[in-house]
């Protein structure tokens, strides 16, 4: 089979021919359809998250249609479209498995780190990883709410926050752009906060009910004009842009972190006390909320914005992701 892998860290991307995976017991092949491109792919390619053993081909959007299977993996079959998203797997003995946490398993697999991800034209999969793929939406539009879907809906949906609230989604990228037409979907008074004046048509395009400029204003202050935020969902990777939230948070606010910022936030904590205000993040999430958010988009016509490259422009498609310009999600299709 065709894939793509990095040799060793911090190498281009390379472009291979290598044996197809025979699926073990409880494991199936999957025949991908298409891989989002997702920024945390870079913990692979960069050779940062610890224990990664190379080569290692990346991708954790996977969706495609099973194609062979081993031993032990009722109820799927061949012929079954499924998904992968950042839970690939978990060891379901250690004490957070034992209570039924799966996605903060101690000894969490993530395809394109544990084991070869999606950036191929087969990949194997445990079964407790699959996600079924509704019959309604495309495997490009399926793949990137294996990750950016999953983690924005689930991370909303269990954020406090009820129908009518104030709901801001900080970056309307890759991640946010799903954020916002989540939040609005859920009945939220949803807010989308970005840098310069020409989002501002994109964002309620979305379903923003209010649009907030950063270069322009003062995001707090905008924020606290509407009662303050039960939530902020932050998807920017950029902590001086979370920590500017703050300010703007209702009593019992949450600044709820999804995006990963590589510099410390700062933040002001006495007027944090008498809000009862918080900060915390959200993973992903298992299959099951997979399933949930793709049921959910069907339901109510949420769609991730893609550019398509094939899997031989795998590594020009990384970069543009990398870069910044990709609008809004880079998916590979085989």
């Amino acid at each position: 089979m065709n894939a793509v892998r990095v040799s060793q860290p911090n190498q281009p991307l390379e472009f291979v021919e290598v044996d197809a995976p025979e699926p073990a017991d409880g494991h199936v092949r999957i025949a991908v359809e298409a891989c989002g491109i997702c920024h945390s792919d870079s913990l692979t390619v960069a050779g940062v998250y610890p224990g990664i053993s190379y080569p290692r081909t990346p991708g954790h959007e996977v969706a495609g249609t099973i194609e062979s299977v081993g031993p032990n993996t009722d109820p799927f079959a061949v012929g079954d479209r499924v998904g992968v998203g950042w839970h690939g797997g978990h060891c379901g003995h250690c004490d957070r498995c034992r209570r039924g946490d799966f996605i903060t398993c101690r000894k969490l697999q993530m395809p394109g780190i544990a084991y070869d991800g999606g950036y191929a034209q087969y990949m194997d999969a445990p079964i407790v990883a699959l996600a079924r793929v509704p019959e309604a939406l495309t495997a490009a539009e399926a793949a990137p709410l294996m990750c950016a879907g999953i983690t924005t809906f689930n991370a909303l949906r269990h954020s406090g926050a009820g129908p009518g609230d104030v709901v801001a989604i900080l970056g309307i990228g890759g991640l946010g752009h799903l954020g916002v037409q989540f939040a609005a979907k859920m009945g939220f008074e949803t807010v989308a906060i970005a840098r310069g004046a020409d989002k501002e048509p994109f964002a309620r395009e979305l379903g923003a009910h209010h649009y907030v400029d950063s270069e322009a204003s003062n995001v707090a202050a905008e924020l606290r004009k509407l009662g303050g935020a039960r939530v902020v969902l932050a998807t920017a990777t950029n902590a001086k842009a979370m920590a500017a939230t703050v300010g703007g948070l209702g009593i019992d606010g949450v600044l709820l972190i999804v995006g990963a910022a590589q510099d410390p936030l700062q933040l002001q904590t006495a007027m944090m006390i008498g809000g009862r205000q918080g900060v915390r993040a959200w993973p992903s999430g298992t299959c099951v909320d997979s399933e949930d958010t793709m049921r959910f988009a069907v339901l109510t016509g949420v769609r991730t914005r893609i550019e398509l490259a094939p899997l031989a422009s795998a590594r020009e498609a990384y970069d543009r992701m990398l870069s910044g310009a990709a609008r809004f999600r880079m998916v590979l299709t085989m």
